[in-house]
Parts: C-alpha cells; sequence; structure tokens
C-alpha cells in the first residue's frame, strides 16, 4: 500500500473536521469569508438591544452558524462587550438540556471565564459565588459537594464535569432551581455586575448547538419556560433549530420576546431553473464552497470537475459537503488498502459515486412511505402542504428539505434525497 498517499488522504479527512473553526490557527488556515451580511446583521442586532436583550440566531444544521458565532464572538470583544462563548454540548448531555441547567451553565462559564482572564473581581465576592454553586436542595448533596470542592483540584472542572456525566447533579440542580428560577437569575446577574464593575464593560453570552437539541425538547425549553431562559438581565444569543421558527406556534411566542436572525443556506439556482436538468448554478456560490474543499484537500488528491459536483450535491450546508468529503476520503484509503499497487489514487467521479451512494442510503433508512408523499409534493411545489405539520418540520430538522430564500420563502430536497426519490421514480 502507498501509505504516504494513504496519509495524505487521512490528512485531508481530518482537515474536513476543523468544524467549526475556533482557534486562530485554524482560522488563518482554513477561514473562507462566508455569511458575511448575516454576521453584521448579528453585530447590529446585538449592539442595538437592551443591556438585557435576546437574540435567536437559526438556520439548518452544519450550515456554518458555529463557526460564524465564533467570529461574532471575536468582533463582540473588539466592540468593547466581555464575551462569553459556549457550546451547550460542552456542558450538559443533550438528552438532558432543560431550562433549569442552560441558566446554571451560563452563570458558570461567565464566573470561569473572568477568572480565567483574570478580572479583579473580589476575593469576598468569587468565594461567596462559589459557594453558591455547593447550595443545593438537599442538605446531604450540599454537604457533599462541598467535601468534593474541599479536597481541591479545578474547581470549574469538577463542576462542568458533573454538569456533563451525573444525571444525579443534573437532577439536584433541576429540584432546587425549578421552582427558584429567580435565585439562578440573581446569581447570573450579580457575576455580570461584578464583572462589569470590574472591566467596565457590558455582558454578552452565546450559546451555540442548541439548535441540535431534538424539536420536543426545544419546546419544553423555549416555549413552556421563555420567560425563565430569558430572565438574566444580560445580552444573550441562543441558538435554535430552523424548524422552530416554521412552528407558528413557537414564532409567535419568539417574535413577542425577541429578534430572530437566520442564517441562510447556499443557494445554487434560482427558484425558478432549479429543477432543470441543463440549469446554470450561481458561480459565486459554487466557488464560495469550493475554496472550503479546496483549503482542506491538496489539489492533486482530487478531480476539479468532481469537487464541483461535490460542492453541488452539498445542497449548499456545509456540513453536507463535509460529509461528502470525508466519505471520499474513506474511500479513496479503502480502494489504496485494497490494491497495493495503486499509486495514483484520488477523489473522481467512481469515488464519489461510492460516497453518494453510501450517503443516499444513509437518508433513506429512516424513511416511511407517509414522508415519501411528503417530500414528493414539497418537491413538485417548493412547498408542503403544511409548513407547520410535525412530520414536515422533522425532515427540515434532519436536513431532508431545505430552505432557501428569495422575495418569498421556498422549499427543496437535498440534492441527495431528490437523487433517492428519483430513484423510486417518484419524480
Amino acid at each position: 500500500m502507498n501509505d504516504e498517499l494513504f496519509q495524505r488522504f487521512t490528512t485531508a479527512s481530518r482537515n474536513l473536521n476543523l468544524f467549526p473553526l475556533l482557534s486562530s490557527e485554524e482560522i488563518e488556515e482554513f477561514r473562507v469569508t462566508y455569511g458575511s451580511r448575516t454576521l453584521a446583521v448579528l453585530e447590529d442586532a446585538i449592539l442595538d438591544l437592551e443591556a438585557d436583550g435576546k437574540l435567536i440566531f437559526t438556520g439548518h444544521r452544519g450550515c456554518g452558524k458555529s463557526t460564524l458565532l465564533n467570529q461574532l464572538a471575536l468582533n463582540m470583544r473588539k466592540q468593547g462587550l466581555f464575551v462569553s462563548f459556549f457550546s451547550i454540548a460542552d456542558m450538559v448531555e443533550m438528552s438532558a438540556v432543560n431550562h433549569i441547567n442552560i441558566l446554571y451553565s451560563i452563570a458558570l462559564k461567565l464566573l470561569h471565564r473572568a477568572t480565567t482572564l483574570q478580572v479583579p473581581i473580589p476575593d469576598t465576592v468569587q468565594d461567596s459565588l462559589k459557594t453558591w454553586f455547593t447550595q443545593t436542595k438537599s442538605r446531604t448533596y450540599t454537604d457533599q459537594l462541598k467535601q468534593e470542592v474541599g479536597l481541591g483540584g479545578n474547581f470549574f472542572e469538577l463542576f462542568t464535569a458533573k454538569l456533563q456525566k451525573e444525571d444525579s447533579f443534573r437532577e439536584e440542580i433541576k429540584e432546587t432551581y425549578e421552582r427558584r428560577v429567580s435565585d439562578l437569575t440573581q446569581h447570573i446577574d450579580q457575576i455580570a455586575a461584578a464583572i462589569q464593575a470590574a472591566t467596565g464593560k457590558e455582558v454578552l453570552v452565546i450559546i451555540d448547538d442548541l439548535d441540535k437539541l431534538d424539536l420536543a425538547v426545544v419546546e419544553a425549553i423555549f416555549n413552556d419556560n421563555i420567560n425563565a431562559l430569558f430572565s438574566p438581565h444580560i445580552r444573550i444569543l441562543f441558538t435554535i433549530p430552523i424548524a422552530v421558527v416554521r412552528d407558528t406556534r413557537l414564532k409567535a411566542t419568539l417574535d413577542s420576546v425577541c429578534q430572530i436572525v437566520l442564517l441562510p443556506v447556499t443557494k445554487f439556482y434560482p427558484q425558478e431553473v432549479v429543477h432543470q436538468p441543463d440549469a446554470t448554478p450561481i458561480e459565486a456560490s459554487v466557488a464560495t464552497l469550493q475554496a472550503v474543499l479546496e483549503k482542506r484537500i491538496e489539489p492533486d488528491l482530487i478531480e476539479p470537475e468532481t469537487l464541483r459536483q461535490m460542492v453541488l450535491l452539498s445542497g449548499g450546508v456545509l456540513r453536507e459537503l463535509v460529509r461528502l468529503g470525508k466519505e471520499c476520503c474513506r474511500e479513496c484509503r479503502l480502494e489504496l488498502k485494497l490494491d497495493p499497487s495503486n499509486t495514483r489514487q484520488k477523489i473522481d467521479g467512481a469515488i464519489l459515486t461510492a460516497a453518494q451512494k453510501s450517503l443516499r442510503n444513509q437518508y433513506a433508512r429512516p424513511l416511511g412511505n407517509n414522508q415519501y408523499a411528503l417530500l414528493t409534493e414539497t418537491y413538485r411545489s417548493f412547498a408542503p402542504p403544511d409548513a407547520g405539520d410535525e412530520k414536515f418540520l422533522d425532515l427540515l430538522h434532519g436536513l431532508y428539505v431545505l430552505e432557501y430564500e428569495n422575495d418569498d420563502l421556498w422549499y427543496d430536497l437535498h440534492p441527495l434525497v431528490t437523487d433517492l426519490l428519483k430513484r423510486k421514480k417518484l419524480i
């Protein structure tokens, strides 16, 4: 086997793992200008907020929100805000997220960032706040936490690990604050006030990856507990799934209390030509996503036309482009293993066909007959029969259906799903 070539495809695959871009080194090497208008809209919306205002950021999963939010955090720091940016996935088991542990995470991350940056908050205030984190409804559990804190180690690592991994800790926090959300809010506000007093900067919290939650979990958080979630008197940006803002009831709730900003999917075709076999794509859009691959896969490892086809098969969703790229790298490594004399392997049409088949089948497995009918209707009409229907929202959340914008909203299928329906002769 050609070990050098195998390693180059492995490196390309690892490069494709680098989403979102968080470190300055990753940004320097791999960043492609993307979503500039949305970034500007977010900056303007944040600066226009009251000091306790809230903002919702949404878009399809994997469309580049996290990388954009990282850039937003950097820009807001330059504009004089104290920014705490974190992923809820790094704080809480995703299946266990609720409004209580979101607020608890905000408090923990704010104090952690202030401590990390050596913000000169008086020791008495810091000690008081750390003591508060050990207070729970159960005296026995409180004593246990105090004992663990007393054993030394990193305070924030201890509590973050408990929040991530211990059901008993999350349940204790929920029982402690479920009827005392005002106590949680009070301490978040106290931490923020201490930061502002020490730095002269207003606080902004950015919470990523809430858009990856199941829709039922999101409904419980943003519909049933919206007042509690929005109660801290600081600026907070929340991410949510795009399907939520297509649910009429939930959107009405959100519209009444905050502004919603959408990161649209990169559009390759105008609606009026998208289903024509000889349609010409919008070259600027294609070039943007091509640049994403070109920065991660060396040019001699991929045929230029194949690279272009990969971009078009992504439907304009970065996550799907990454999945295709990684699957192509995997297929190339497999070919090298099967043929040790192979010294010219590259990502070509045959490799892309194999990768396309694998990902298409991943989309096919969960689908039932009713969903095929709904997908067919959406394809033909560029809209579902009912945009608020739960089955349609699930398809939107799962990237089977993609939302695009002209002057009006319209919907189309993910290209791999379109391919699936064509193979079944449904369209």
